[in-house]
């Protein structure tokens, strides 16, 4: 009796202390500086926390949320963070749903949204963006310029986590990665120092930063490389999910990704299935870098023959904004990953259907949690954006263009939380399935055994190895330039993400 209470004094008091560090935390920033804090009884701190796309993340809750507005500011938060110990996280659009990484229980949390320039310079032809900004607000401010910047396909996504991630486009077929057309950063590092970061001045840290995540630092603006835009032509397209259109859609997706038809056009192939499975389609995103698409460029899909076509020619900022009704808000939501190897020919109709039927059996399980939203996408990784990204400098996804691949991208959203425990297992069914049958197929000589399959940081689940799954000089990469620049430990320790294991 005597050693639980003492047990429970002990934890106790070790509660409390963190709650004191934390506490001090927030109360020295607000003390020493002139830095918004947001405290858990205000109004703004309530909106902060909804704008997570996973309700999960929005529980947590932070001990306060501090906004700097400059570089000065943030290297300020790390100075009083490293009088403590304590666990904090960096914020900047909310929508990567794995707990810990843009989130934090009991700690500060650091937003970057008050860190929005989104500053054009038509003689360099770059554009500087903080990363508290979403893709649609960088969109809507460069329409009258005439110009874009590689960026997310949703509105709604952040551009920190997005840029840090590597960054999927509709533009990579033209100018690979997100990440490939990043000419700087200001970065503060865990030492508070500011440090202004190009290929020229850190090569090292400029390259981990292309697809690294956030273990080196606090991105506080970046210089991108701007591009000649005016009206462009997009939308979605709805198809019934029955067994002959879903067949003639992943030979569509196969085919188009094999033979690209076209660099300026993307696409994204969804297929959602909600309502204990009673709602079962496809979704098709589409985008293509002009007024009208050039014929037969998407006649594949077309000619599949949609319910809903919602195409037509729009700025590039109204596609995005468009887009993000795919934001299922209110839900739990979780984001996983697989990366394929394009199948040939003549194998790819029984792989692509293995494929999706794995998704299909194993969301089957998960169908009557309330609220589920299931969906598998393929997006195409063709060998293009591996040339491009390698005459741009490279990164650390390092893609070779031997081979086209696919990106799969899961997601499951539900109601509650106390059905994360199935849905988490879900997810982990779904993207090891698909793994296994992709080695099954290689061992057949189906798929090619040597093929380098990286992950896709930005859809990776929070137990998936993208680092182990880098090539080693790559890994090794990380290694060196984190031990560099964060000796001590302090992004590994004190954050979440996706963290660089050590030697």
């Amino acid at each position: 009796m005597a050693h639980s209470t003492l047990t429970r004094i002990v934890i106790w008091a070790g509660a409390l202390a963190a709650s004191v560090a934390a506490q001090d935390t927030c109360e020295t920033v607000e003390n020493r500086t002139s830095i918004t804090v947001l405290k858990p009884v205000s109004i703004d701190y309530d909106i902060e926390q909804t704008e997570y796309w996973s309700t999960y993340s929005g529980d947590l809750k932070p001990t306060c949320i501090l906004e700097p507005e400059t570089s000065e500011e943030v290297a300020s938060i790390l100075s009083i963070l490293r009088e403590n110990n304590e666990t904090f996280a960096v914020k900047s659009g909310g929508h990567n749903p794995n707990n810990y990484f843009a989130s934090v229980d009991g700690g500060p949390l650091i937003s970057t949204k008050k860190l929005n320039e989104i500053i054009f310079d038509a003689d360099s032809k770059t554009v500087r963006v903080g990363p508290g900004n979403r893709w649609d607000e960088v969109g809507e401010q460069l329409d009258a310029t005439g110009y874009t910047v590689v960026g997310g396909r949703i509105g709604n996504v952040g551009v920190g986590g997005y840029l840090l991630g590597g960054g999927l486009s509709f533009m990579s077929t033209e100018y690979g990665w997100a990440a490939n057309s990043i000419l700087e950063y200001t970065v503060v590092l865990a030492n508070e120092s500011i440090v202004t970061v190009s290929e020229a001045s850190h090569p090292d840290l400029f390259m981990v930063l292309k697809g690294g995540g956030s273990n080196f630092g606090i991105v506080t603006s970046y210089l991108l490389q701007a591009y000649a835009q005016g009206d462009i032509w997009g939308g979605n397209l709805e198809f019934e999910a029955t067994a002959e259109k879903t067949a003639a859609l992943l030979s569509a997706v196969r085919n188009f990704t094999e033979n690209y038809p076209d660099a300026k056009a993307g696409i994204i192939m969804t297929a959602e299935r909600t309502l204990a499975t009673l709602l079962d389609i496809w979704v098709m995103f589409l985008y293509y870098n002009g007024p009208e698409p050039p014929p037969g460029v998407f006649d594949s899909f077309l000619d599949i023959g949609p319910t809903i076509n919602t195409c037509k020619t729009q700025r590039y900022s109204d596609l995005l904004s468009g887009n993000n009704w795919a934001v299922v808000k209110g839900s739990v939501y979780t984001i996983g990953t697989e990366t394929i190897p394009l199948p040939g020919p003549e194998d790819g109709p029984e792989i692509m259907g293995a494929i999706f039927d794995h998704w299909v059996n194993v969301s089957d399980t998960a169908k009557f949690v309330p609220g589920l939203i299931a969906s598998i996408a393929f997006q195409p990784l063709p060998k293009e954006i591996a040339t491009i990204a390698s005459s741009k400098g490279g990164d650390m996804l390092d893609l070779d263009d031997d081979i086209n691949r696919i990106i799969v991208e899961l997601d499951y959203s539900f109601l509650f939380k106390s059905d994360y425990d199935q849905i988490d297992m879900t997810m982990r069914s779904t993207y090891d399935g698909i793994g296994d049958i992709v080695k099954g197929y290689q061992q057949s000589g189906a798929l090619p055994s040597d093929a380098y399959l990286p992950l896709f940081m930005n859809d990776c689940f929070y137990p998936q190895d993208y680092f182990g799954r880098l090539r080693p000089e790559k890994l090794e990469l990380a290694q060196s330039v984190e031990a560099d620049v964060d000796p001590d430990g302090f992004w590994k320790e004190r954050t979440g993400g996706f963290k660089i294991p050590t030697t």
